[in-house]
């Protein structure tokens, strides 16, 4: 362990950038690939804030040697990137393996090798074939055998290469709205209080699968994998048990639900989720919980299947308890989890209306993964903030105050092992569109060559992994 100025870390720490297929690449319908569930919510809804698409986004596709570039600038160790269901498998399913998908990616992790850049792949970061939500989507316990045959492709073609992969990015988000669009699910009862957990259900069982596959049938490869979780750290807004207790609620909603059943010994949903789901399903008239059971061999078959947990962490906000305004008798998620959420007004904002600046969210994020997994081994696999200036000094202070918190969690004990700072480009921020910009590096998208122009934070961060590095020596 080497201590540089205030911060310290681990000789063979690793630092890097993440992105994700559909946000980058563009190329929507290029050599085989087929229409995803994002370019029809982009085509057929009116959900964008500027009415935008992935069509060309920043054009990666076709500007592979550009991303390189970016990222042996920052001097970064890895690249986590994301590879696309429908360029791989453009029907969803593994009978139609498209060549030019596989070409496009082992194009791009060659070079990664080439110029000493690890590959994180991320197997399903929210692009699946439209073709398979017209068949439910992650609703469809299909999806389960679906999804295994597409890792099973990806271990196939790529594995001899990749030696960490996780499944599956922040499954709580997509399973709450962006398998349908947001918005799309309020005020109806199946696609609000009742897809989300038949989502997560069909999720947990299908990175198990995956898991074993990986285990049983590539343990040649010697890699690793894992699973990528959000979580916002969540502080009581006072010291009262009722907001203790429902910051603990909310926690384990949103990280608890996909965590406990894979981390902890007990490898079933958390008793909070189960016992308030299931009580008020009962209050409201249901036959049975809207919250799916596992069985004995699916919670045998989910428990202990990741080597790592990836960790993507923006900001904290201040909970209190809602179960006195909420209607018992409708049901809804929200009403399922009754929290309300606030911020304190001295917090530095981005430019985005739920991501503030606040450093030691994170380590108190990081302690409570430590405590919840058993110190299991995690990747900070995206974490960032929202600014478009190019002298982005908001940025700058945000990755500052958090590398801190990160070194401070590190000295403390966290089994901490990667950071990956979301994100490497300017990109398609889904429902933002590209009014929204986290890149490190600007890319102007009304210039159809779409340059890329290096940000403050970026010169930063690639002074300060520069000077952690030649402190290490």
């Amino acid at each position: 362990m080497v201590v540089f100025s205030a911060y310290v870390f681990p000789k063979d720490f690793i630092f890097g950038a993440a992105t994700a297929s559909f946000q980058i690449e563009g190329a929507w319908n290029e050599s085989g690939k087929s229409e995803s569930c994002w370019d029809h919510i982009t085509h057929f809804t009116d959900k964008i804030d500027d009415h935008s698409n992935g069509d060309i986004a920043c054009d990666s596709y076709h500007k592979l040697d550009e991303d390189i570039k970016a990222l042996k600038e920052l001097g970064v160790d890895s690249y986590r990137f994301s590879i696309s269901w429908p360029r791989i498998l453009p029907d969803g399913f593994s009978n139609n393996v498209n060549p030019d998908g596989i070409r496009y990616y082992n194009e791009l992790i060659d070079k990664l090798l080439a110029n000493n850049i690890t590959p994180l792949v991320t197997i399903y970061h929210w692009d699946h074939p439209q073709s398979l939500q017209l068949l439910g989507g992650w609703t469809n316990p299909r999806m389960v055998e679906y999804f295994a045959d597409y890792a099973r492709v990806a271990f196939e073609h790529f594995g001899d290469r990749v030696k960490q992969w996780a499944t599956f990015n922040e499954p709580e988000k997509f399973c709450r709205d962006t398998i349908w669009g947001e918005g799309l699910s309020l005020g109806s009862v199946a696609l609000d209080a009742v897809a989300p957990y038949l989502c997560a259900h069909t999720i947990l069982r299908a990175h198990a699968k995956a898991y074993h596959i990986y285990k049983n049938e590539f343990s040649k490869q010697n890699g690793k994998l894992g699973i990528v979780l959000n979580l916002t750290w969540y502080e009581p807004l006072t010291n009262t048990t009722k907001d203790i207790d429902a910051s603990n609620r909310k926690l384990e909603f949103e990280f608890g639900i996909y965590a406990h059943p894979i981390f902890t010994k007990d490898g079933d949903f958390p008793k909070v989720v189960k016992e308030r789901v299931a009580n008020l399903s009962k209050l409201q008239s249901f036959t049975k919980s809207r919250l799916p059971e596992f069985t004995e061999e699916d919670i045998n078959e989910i428990r202990d299947t990741a080597d790592f947990l990836g960790i993507n962490h923006y900001t904290t906000s201040l909970i209190s308890d809602a179960s006195d305004e909420i209607d018992l008798f409708t049901p809804s998620t929200f009403n399922d989890i009754a929290v309300n959420y606030t911020i304190d007004p001295s917090w530095p904002a981005s430019e985005i209306f739920w991501l503030y600046d606040v450093p030691w969210g994170l380590y108190k994020a990081l302690m409570y993964v430590k405590n919840y997994t058993n110190n299991h081994p995690v990747y900070i696999t995206e974490n960032g903030f929202c600014e478009e200036a190019i002298d982005d000094q908001g940025r700058v202070h945000y990755y500052q105050g958090y590398l801190q918190s990160l070194s401070n969690a590190i000295s403390d004990g966290t089994n901490i092992v990667g950071h990956y700072a979301w994100s490497l480009l300017d990109n398609f921020e889904w429902y933002r569109g590209y009014t929204k910009k986290f890149g490190l590096y600007y890319v102007n998208f009304t210039d159809p060559s779409r340059p890329r122009t290096a940000r403050s934070s970026a010169k930063w961060l690639k002074n300060f992994i520069h000077d952690v590095k030649s402190n290490n020596l």
